[in-house]
């Protein structure tokens, strides 16, 4: 989509595009506005689907042309007259079910502008193909997340290069108040999406992942919608910095607690870079994958930073070099008063910055989105770059995980 980016009061992505306007309406016809004074018969034509059309996409769209300036009612009912509800796409370019439609099923689409005479297409979509491709997201429903929670969208099998924009448009987020964001794949079969800043606390985020019935490539299509609402928490903020042993803890860019900690030692350093809380758990069973280095501990208020397996967490046995050395394989370790202090108050997707050790973190060790700048995120995308507008900016700057590292 290459759509400009509008400044709304809510906006959506559509793919690699900055948010627009919310899509879907519960009602079965959407009125497209027109100019005043447009022409009283408006010719319309449905270009998609053609009428009579079989095999058509169960995430088939209605587009049309003709209208003008005229306002358009689209309507879409299966062959009992069951009005199905939908909306317009952000970038205007087609009518989208908010709904998967049904397999080896039988619509009709009608589009009137004005007082034209109707534009009407029947045809069937496709029967239920062998090779259906599960989509999830890590996001649960009614949850509150972090400012720099990443929408991580993961495929049950690769999604082929030249399939990659038309999913992505099909990768509904959208956000009140309004923020430009873009997705990112990390590889073929997980694709992020991450504003350009962090969130702004208090967004309504909604997510509609609109694959089902969509071709991947080759054999594959997805095998349903997915739907997520959720909520964005306050902004807090972890910052680890080497040279100190300690954490700096903020909340809305306010400093609330210092937290002496002690990082991976010599020999299997901490990673340094800008990462998020992925999970949290009150007890984790770590379990060494180094023989020259046994262990298997159950550890406390845990929260995971990296797929390689380190995390923050409570190390009674380190306290004594907490604030003064790096003695942990890898983890961030602290008091079990802090840890659980710490684990009491956050959120998945919270910012972790480390600075200062000898290790970089590696791209896609976790949800390493916000470890490269908004310039090079975007170059992750199938579509083109969002255009970034002042207005609508906010105003504030995985694949299975291996063993846990022990720290």
């Amino acid at each position: 989509m290459s759509t400009p980016l509008r400044a709304l009061a809510v906006v959506a992505t559509l793919g690699g595009l900055a948010f627009l306007a919310a899509c879907g309406k519960p009602g079965a016809s959407w009125q497209v506005p027109g100019a005043p004074g447009a022409a009283a018969a408006t010719p319309v034509s449905i270009t998609a689907p053609t009428d009579g059309a079989t095999n058509v996409s169960t995430a088939g769209e209605v587009v049309f042309s003709g209208a003008g300036g005229a306002p358009a009612e689209v309507t879409l009912t299966d062959a009992a007259g069951t009005a199905v509800p939908g909306g317009m796409r952000p970038d205007g370019a087609a009518w989208l079910p908010a709904t998967q439609l049904k397999w080896a099923t039988t619509y009709t689409a009608t589009v009137v502008a004005g007082n034209g005479k109707p534009a009407k297409v029947t045809f069937t979509t496709m029967t239920k193909p062998g090779k259906l491709v599960n989509v999830s997201t890590a996001l649960s429903d009614g949850q509150v997340y972090g400012v720099g929670l990443p929408i991580v969208v993961r495929f049950g099998s690769n999604v082929a290069a030249d399939q990659r924009a038309n999913v992505e448009r099909r990768l509904m987020v959208t956000s009140e108040p309004a923020q430009v964001g873009a997705w990112n794949w990390f590889s073929g079969s997980e694709v992020h999406f991450r504003p350009k800043d962090y969130w702004q606390a208090g967004t309504k985020l909604s997510v509609r992942l609109a694959t089902g019935g969509l071709s991947f490539g080759g054999n594959g299509y997805g095998a349903k919608d997915v739907t997520i609402n959720a909520t964005i928490g306050e902004k807090l903020v972890m910052t680890t910095d080497d040279s100190t042993h300690t954490m700096t803890v903020t909340k809305n860019d306010q400093v609330i607690k210092t937290i002496p900690i002690s990082l991976g030692k010599a020999s299997t350093p901490s990673s340094s870079g800008a990462m998020v809380v992925m999970t949290k758990a009150q007890s984790e069973l770590f379990v060494s994958t180094d023989p020259s280095d046994p262990y298997r501990e159950t550890v406390y208020w845990t929260q995971r930073l990296t797929g390689g397996g380190e995390y923050l967490h409570a190390a009674p046995w380190s306290v004594g070099s907490q604030g003064k050395r790096n003695v942990s394989h890898g983890c961030t370790n602290m008091s079990t008063e802090n840890a659980k202090w710490l684990y009491g108050i956050t959120h998945i997707g919270d910012p972790v910055i480390v600075r200062g050790t000898p290790r970089k973190l590696a791209w896609g060790n976790g949800w390493t989105d916000w470890d490269r700048s908004w310039d090079e995120f975007v170059k992750g995308s199938a579509l083109p770059a969002p255009t970034v507008s002042p207005s609508a900016s906010p105003s504030a700057p995985a694949s299975p995980a291996p063993s846990a590292s022990n720290g």
